[in-house]
């Protein structure tokens, strides 16, 4: 297909969660409490910013050599609504949050979103007074999705006001560091850049998991998937991370993850042995210079450094899973 100078290429980021075997597809569900008027959805989706950012008003093409390119089109907010007005299910004893998991069970692997217009959808479940959105990675990842998203919300105490993101920011303290500090900063990461770059190499091309009852297979990604939510408290996480010196709320957050691998384990194969059983996890890790959520109109300065677009890093996090844990887990 021809292209144009207008046309923008994609980014190495995009281009990889394009391709068959990473194909990325992010699917968020919303629950509201009053019935959802449709005519109104589309009106303030039509009046947002979303349809007018260069990647939610773009269509993803490919150039005679095959390269994935960005070609701004109008916007039809009538073709990324689909509206579901029957129940999900039958089944009255099924709650509305199980069903719409189980349509977005279901989604995440027999749904790909079209090529014929911009990567994004609104799902409205009348039936259950939720909205399912589907936006393709490819558009940016959730710290610029999120903070879209809120961009197109209004605050319960004042609709007229957006409401606020604040990030954790940087520490001023760093330009007052003298030259040692600087240099023990940048060695310390010249070796950990070393360190964690082969490790990865290594776990890439040699190292594996252990065969376990989550373990994979081929055409894994085509598989059936079940989506389950579970609930805790903010409050409760953030007593267990008091309890604990130099802890964080990530850290109690991968604690839970590893205790529920643990007790998932022990119910699907309990006899199969687990004292140092090690299982590796990929954890995305924000890039930009500014932690959290930021203001959306900060993404679209050229200079800022919270730049939308798939700006993250992949760290791995070992899981190690033995008896003793087993046992702290069911306390």
């Amino acid at each position: 297909m021809t292209m144009t100078e207008r046309d923008e290429p994609l980014t190495p980021a995009g281009r990889l969660f394009i391709q068959p075997g990473m194909e990325q597809i992010i699917n968020c569900a919303v629950s509201v409490d009053d019935p959802i008027d449709v005519d109104a959805v589309k009106l303030e989706i039509s009046n947002s910013i979303l349809v007018k950012h260069p990647r939610f008003s773009s269509i993803m093409l490919k150039d005679s050599c095959g390269r994935e390119r960005w070609r701004k089109t109008e916007v039809n907010v009538d073709d990324h609504i689909i509206i579901r007005h029957q129940p999900l299910t039958d089944d009255p004893s099924i709650f509305d949050e199980d069903a719409v998991n189980d349509y977005l069970a279901d989604l995440s692997v027999s749904t790909p979103l079209s090529l014929t217009k911009p990567l994004w959808e609104f799902h409205l479940l009348l039936a259950h007074n939720s909205v399912v959105l589907r936006l393709h990675h490819a558009l940016g990842d959730g710290i610029s999705l999120m903070s879209m998203f809120m961009s197109c919300c209004r605050r319960a105490d004042d609709p007229n006001q957006r409401p606020t993101a604040q990030g954790a920011g940087t520490s001023s303290s760093s330009n007052n560091r003298n030259v040692w500090r600087s240099l023990k900063k940048l060695v310390m990461v010249i070796w950990y850049t070393v360190v964690y770059v082969t490790e990865f190499g290594l776990r890439s091309l040699w190292l594996k998991d252990k065969k376990t009852a989550i373990s994979g297979g081929a055409g894994v990604e085509l598989w059936p998937r079940k989506l389950a939510t579970a609930k805790f408290k903010i409050d409760d996480m953030k007593t267990v991370k008091k309890a604990i010196d130099n802890a964080t709320i990530n850290d109690v957050l991968f604690g839970v993850i590893s205790c529920g691998l643990s007790r998932y384990l022990d119910l699907r194969s309990p006899k199969a042995p687990k004292e140092g059983l090690k299982m590796t996890g990929v954890a995305m890790i924000n890039l930009r210079k500014q932690s959290g959520l930021q203001d959306f109109s900060e993404f679209m300065k050229s200079k800022s450094g919270a730049r939308w677009g798939n700006k993250f890093g992949m760290l791995l996090l070992p899981v190690y899973i033995t008896k003793e844990e087993v046992i702290h887990c069911s306390l």
